[in-house]
């Protein structure tokens, strides 16, 4: 067994990697950009190293400074987690040149299966089925562009090099190609270093069903069972489950053996991901392979009661896996919300700042996997990703439930977060039935904002009433002596909106407004009834920082 594990990563991922190690007696050895220098990663670590400024292209993609910390830290294995160089057959081959073993497949491995359009020439000599799209990387727009017009549209763009969503652009017509080209192209040389793209045609509303699968380098290929993807946004995956709602055990089996029979003729070793997509006929098509750990790991680990990355470790140190397919059998059921620093309410804007406060919740069947701490700063220069939420029941309908108790007991203070999204998400009519697909949540989304821009318009500013217009009229404002007196910088606001008082004006009126109220509190009658007691507004306010609100 290793004695000492580099993790190139950071967050969630990177505490529950070093976690895992802490739990076999291997010494953990961080990595962490400028910006990363308090992250919790770096304090729960034996060892922390810096690698460069914030950008990802100067620290987490950068494959020379990460060999040279595994050297001088003298550390004998390298667990990449997922995003960053995780998919990337460069760093593998480092690893080799440097005596230093890779926690993952091979660079050979991960090129043939990898790279999706390798992945998809792959599927089809194993006979097993996939989208309609192109086997190569499309080398140019214009061609990519004649392709697509052949296969018609709609068409996906995807990066050869990645996943996540990652440079990824759907097009629906000819005018919109050569900028979701462009773009598509430009966000994977970001997020993955290679700007490469492949064409796929576009299936209207699939199930997305991925296959986690285990491999040793003794010839043992194991399937782990399925996980439901289909809750996305913008191609993101949201929401994850096992087992799927739509699984039926002969579906599962044949899914299970495609994915067994792809990585054995890739030549596939350690953890990775067979993805699929099903359509309203049970028919399954092949999409890609991930060939790292997977986001969404918990969710197995929690219905099989195997810990991914412990397996992870031992079959990259030799070990055999000590178990065959026919002998897991999952149990229950589990669920995966993933919560990111960002707010619904403002199209999912992110929402970088310090996390004053927060509170976790616990309970049975609840599991939280995360990289954060009251007074940590999250930064604005990588995924907005803070934790993941789990929960496990004997049945759908109980993880439901332990997952809707367990985020309301979920509040941070100082950023916005999706919390509310998901309270929200877990009450819709269509989730519970499981009748979703890959564009659900969009569609949900886009007719929520639809709804409320009609409403904003139906909105007729109201005539003043009787008493407004007194107010207008009379020389000393009246003034409801409970109410907080306006202030300046309120009236301005208001007085911009409709045109009606003068910036030059507000101080004036603010004063009078003031005088008045503090009048009327002063002349009332000895014997008048004093009001209910009331919170405070500063005490509210603290309140309504406490909560995340439904959008």
């Amino acid at each position: 067994m290793f004695k000492k594990i580099l993790i190139a990563n950071r967050g969630e991922i990177a505490v529950r990697i070093l976690r895992a190690c802490r739990e076999l007696g291997i010494r953990s050895v961080a990595v962490f950009s400028d910006v990363d220098r308090k992250s919790l990663h770096v304090r729960l670590a034996d060892e922390a190293y810096p690698i460069g400024s914030a950008p990802a292209r100067e620290s987490y993609l950068n494959i020379d400074k990460i060999i040279a910390v595994a050297k001088k830290a003298g550390a004998d294995a390298i667990h990449p987690g997922y995003g960053f160089l995780a998919e990337n057959a460069a760093l593998p081959r480092a690893c080799t040149d440097a005596g230093i073993t890779f926690i993952g497949p091979t660079a050979q491995a991960m090129e043939a299966l990898g790279a999706k359009t390798a992945g998809r020439q792959i599927a089809r000599r194993s006979d097993v089925p996939t989208v309609p799209g192109t086997n190569d990387p499309v080398e140019k727009p214009d061609e990519g562009h004649a392709l697509a017009s052949s296969m018609g549209f709609p068409v996906l763009l995807k990066a050869v090099a990645g996943g996540g969503g990652k440079g990824m652009r759907l097009v629906h017509s000819s005018a919109e190609f050569a900028s979701a080209y462009r773009d598509a192209s430009s966000e994977a040389m970001n997020a993955f270093g290679d700007p490469r793209l492949y064409l796929e045609k576009y299936l209207e509303k699939p199930h997305h069903v991925e296959i986690q699968i285990l491999a040793d380098h003794h010839g043992r290929v194991v399937s782990l069972g399925e996980r439901e993807c289909s809750v996305q946004r913008r191609h993101q995956k949201v929401i994850e489950e096992a087992p799927s709602p739509i699984m039926t055990p002969d579906l599962r089996k044949k899914m299970g053996d495609a994915a067994v029979r792809l990585a054995r003729a890739g030549g596939y070793t350690n953890a990775g991901t067979v993805e699929f997509l099903v359509d309203a006929n049970l028919n399954f098509y092949f999409l890609e392979v991930n060939t790292r750990l997977q986001v969404e790991h918990p969710v197995t680990e929690q219905v099989t009661g195997l810990d991914l990355v412990k397996l992870q470790i031992a079959i990259a140190a030799g070990h055999r896996l000590p178990f065959a397919w026919e002998t897991i059998t999952p149990r229950g059921n589990a669920m995966e919300v993933r919560l990111y620093a960002e707010d619904p309410d403002n199209n999912f804007f992110p929402s970088p700042g310090k996390i004053l406060s927060r509170q976790v919740p616990a309970g049975p069947g609840i599991r939280l996997d995360d990289g954060v701490y009251d007074g940590w700063t999250v930064p604005n220069d990588y995924d907005p990703l803070l934790a993941k939420l789990i929960a496990w029941g004997n049945s759908r309908e109980e993880t439901i439930a332990r997952l809707r108790r367990a985020l309301e007991e979920s509040t941070v203070s100082g950023i916005k977060t999706n919390v509310g999204l998901f309270r929200r998400l877990l009450t819709e009519p269509d989730f519970l039935r499981g009748d979703v697909h890959t564009k659900w949540l969009d569609e949900l989304l886009a007719r929520d904002h639809a709804e409320k821009s009609a409403a904003a318009k139906s909105i007729a500013k109201p005539a003043a009433t009787s008493a407004e217009k007194k107010v207008a009229s009379s020389s000393v404002p009246v003034v409801n002596p409970d109410a907080r007196p306006a202030t300046a910088t309120s009236i301005t606001a208001n007085s911009a909106a409709d045109g009606t008082i003068a910036n030059s004006d507000a101080a004036v009126i603010a004063a009078a407004l003031w005088q008045a109220a503090d009048s009327a509190k002063n002349s009332a009658p000895a014997n008048a009834t004093a009001p209910a007691e009331r919170d405070s507004r500063w005490k509210l306010e603290g309140r309504r920082s406490q909560l995340d609100r439904t959008p």
